[in-house]
């Protein structure tokens, strides 16, 4: 049930009151006794969730919990899975010898001459 606000016309008085939305607005001042109160036209309230943890906590079936868990350490398995693949793939390289190179296009050179 939402609270409306009044103010009464003859004495200026602003109230609450706390109805139905089905009934019919007060008429009546609770200050002057006269029937010159009107609602006046609010914003309204918004609707507010307090607790923590709402919905997360109240509303997932345990099954649901579980397979979020195992979805959870699937993510986590597979990203140490690839930090792994990664670390073996920094290993420091070692730097080719250039002389063996030169030798090897010098005698390939020297074979397609022939």
């Amino acid at each position: 049930m939402p609270t409306y606000d009044y103010q009464c016309q003859a004495c200026g008085h602003r109230f609450e009151k706390f109805q139905p939305i089905t009934s019919k607005p007060s008429r009546k001042c609770p200050v002057c006794a006269k029937l010159k109160a009107k609602r006046l036209i609010g914003t309204g309230a918004g609707v507010i969730f307090k607790g923590s943890g709402f919905y997360q906590t109240d509303y997932r079936s345990s099954s649901y919990k579980e397979a979020a868990k195992k979805d959870s350490q699937d993510i986590k398995g597979a990203g140490s899975s690839k930090a792994e693949d990664k670390s073996a793939d920094k290993s420091p390289a070692k730097p080719a010898d250039k002389s063996s190179t030169k030798s090897d296009a010098t005698s390939a050179a020297a074979s397609k001459k022939k």
